[in-house]
């Protein structure tokens, strides 16, 4: 319960950090096709496009063995690597600091907080994600009906990437994660769904988009996941994309009078 775990404590957190479970949970998902060069242009070194550039979005929020209830969402780009075709998180959301922190810290996830809303009335979801006061991501659905429980396994990479102490590039080289998901769906319910996603110059969602929408879905249901290590990424080359990652922090400067900024 201290600052420094006990042996006892070290076991316990041990197990949960290697399988995290995540429980009731509702998605509303969408999967669209981009623009190719858009695409290509998120992923960093080390993943590359499949023939076909898709994107996706999801809505969702779950019950947790390890970081209490919590809503979510994210943009993902699918990406190959080996082999291992699986989706590329580009952007994700929390509505809590701690969510936040256990996917940033142990999978690399690239989160911040935001506020998140998911809704369901019968054959109706609508689910958005707003941060800065934006609708980044707003998603309309009408539902079909439910084609019943299943099973599945799903992927995503990430990438664990620290800032140098001196601001001038990373501490080592960053590191390719796959994080492997095993899925108990028990309400699955195709949809026809609208998108619209909003930029901000700090959360360019826009950057990724929506040419053709290719599927829907809103889901009830429980998931475990696991994650390990497949690769590294030089740190200068990661650079970059490891900056992408944050607010522009150029643009919150309140040292100076807003008067003298704009000179």
């Amino acid at each position: 319960m201290g600052y420094v775990k006990t042996p006892e404590e070290v076991a316990r957190l041990r197990e949960v950090l290697a399988e995290a479970h995540f429980v009731g949970g509702e998605m509303l998902a969408v999967r669209y096709r981009t623009d190719r060069e858009a695409a290509a242009h998120v992923l960093p070194p080390g993943l590359e496009l499949p023939d076909d550039p898709v994107a996706s979005v999801v809505v969702g929020r779950w019950r947790s063995n390890c970081v209490g209830d919590f809503s979510g969402g994210a943009q993902y780009v699918r990406a190959r690597r080996d082999g291992i075709e699986a989706s590329y998180v580009v952007t994700m959301f929390m509505d809590a600091d701690v969510p936040m922190i256990f996917g940033r810290d142990l999978y690399g996830e690239p989160k911040k907080i935001a506020s998140i809303g998911l809704f369901r009335q019968a054959h109706r979801a609508t689910g958005w994600i707003e941060r800065g006061g934006v609708r980044l991501i707003e998603i309309e659905a009408q539902l079909g009906a439910d084609r019943g429980p299943s099973t599945g396994t799903s992927a995503d990479f990430n990438v664990k990437a620290m800032l140098a102490a001196d601001g001038q590039g990373l501490d080592g080289d960053a590191t390719i994660t796959l994080a492997e998901y095993r899925s108990s769906i028990v309400v699955d319910r195709p949809a026809e769904a609208q998108l619209v996603l909003r930029s901000t110059p700090h959360d360019p969602l826009g950057e990724l988009p929506v040419e053709e929408v290719l599927g829907a879905s809103y889901t009830e249901g429980d998931m475990t996941a696991t994650c390990r290590a497949i690769g590294t990424i030089p740190g200068e080359a990661f650079f970059p994309y490891a900056l992408g990652r944050y607010d522009d922090f150029t643009l919150l400067d309140t040292e100076a009078p807003a008067a003298l900024v704009a000179a």
